[in-house]
């Protein structure tokens, strides 16, 4: 029988020893090192996350208020555009016309109302929905497509939208036709009187903000009805937009420029003023003044609005004040003055 070396037995001894394993104590402050750093690292992310998320909400609140005053200052530069029609010469209606209409002849006559408003929705037309957000403005923007239909890069004629037609032919009795394609006669003629004058879409757009978004969200919403021919119809432009007021610059001698700011120029007058008709006064618009109240889309944890804002003032010429909303969205308000390119070209003087 063989016996193990007693000397080799010895030396295994000290091997065995090193391979112990941690104590206990060791352990638990291992695991409570490890717990720490992993704490303070999901701490670090949680708030690097939520910094990222505020970001993203101010950012599109940013970009929405400024979507909003870009897209009402493009179309209110070009009111009152009407291609080669001659606006001057052109008869003013008796009374302010119904911006939701469908009648052709109604168009035409509306026509030298390039821009029509209803301050905090007071009086608003029939067309315009329920659901839009108590006292905000109504604004109607009147004019026609800067490109003739049909041609690169401009929508073709389609049956039943509205179109205006002017002549440039000194044979032509009738200056411009307007109706609906394709039961409309379109018969006026270019310089040269025999090609057939251009069409251009006649536009009537009628800005409000809506308490949703058209996709079953409450949240509130520039919304545009466009003149389709026999309807109009709702589209949603911007999320977040929550109050709109408009001031309208009134050019009341004939140079261009604005001579008084209201939020109705309906109830513009001044001494010995015979003139000061609510037809002949927004006729008389030359710019506009707005003033847009948007907020973030959602709430941010932790945040409360004690803010008030200014929006300008109403038909009374009271300061229009909101908030503060006590709630969890951030707001700013954008401004932006508008010159009515149409009507205040004519008027400038040399």
């Amino acid at each position: 029988m063989r016996h193990a070396d007693p000397i080799l037995k010895a030396r295994s001894l000290p091997a065995r020893a090193c391979a112990a394993g941690f104590s206990l104590v060791e352990l638990m402050v291992s695991m409570a090192i490890g717990l720490m750093l992993l704490a303070t690292l999901l701490v670090v992310f949680a708030n690097a996350s939520s910094a990222r998320g505020e970001l993203e909400r101010s950012s599109r609140q940013i970009e929405n208020g400024r979507y909003a005053v870009e897209l009402l200052s493009d179309d209110l530069r070009v009111a009152g555009y009407y291609g080669e029609v001659n606006v001057d010469a052109l008869a003013a209606p008796a009374a302010l016309p119904d911006p939701c209409s469908t009648v052709a002849t109604e168009w035409a006559a509306a026509m030298p109302i390039h821009i029509q408003g209803y301050d905090g929705g007071a009086g608003a037309p029939a067309c315009i929905p329920a659901d839009i957000k108590a006292n905000t403005d109504i604004l109607v923007v009147r004019r026609v497509k800067t490109c003739v239909a049909g041609v690169s890069g401009c929508e073709p004629t389609i049956a039943g939208k509205p179109y205006l037609q002017a002549t440039l032919c000194n044979t032509d009795v009738t200056p411009y036709v307007v109706g609906p394609f394709g039961t409309t006669a379109f018969p006026l003629m270019r310089k040269d009187c025999t090609t057939p004058a251009a069409l251009r879409e006649y536009l009537v757009n009628i800005y409000f903000i809506s308490t949703n978004n058209r996709a079953g969200q409450n949240i509130p919403t520039l919304m545009r009805l466009e003149l389709t021919g026999s309807t109009m119809a709702q589209i949603p432009l911007v999320e977040g937009i929550e109050e709109m007021n408009v001031e309208y610059g009134i050019d009341d001698d004939g140079d261009g420029q604005p001579d008084a700011y209201m939020a109705n120029p309906a109830l513009y007058t001044y001494a010995g003023c015979t003139v000061c008709t609510a037809v002949n006064n927004w006729s008389n618009v030359v710019t506009a003044q707005l003033h847009v109240l948007a907020r973030s889309p959602e709430p941010s944890p932790g945040h409360v609005d004690t803010k008030s804002y200014s929006l300008g003032t109403d038909a009374a010429g009271n300061a229009v004040t909101v908030g503060p909303k006590n709630d969890a969205y951030r707001r700013h308000v954008y401004t932006a003055v508008v010159r009515i390119v149409n009507p205040a070209g004519r008027r400038d003087r040399p």
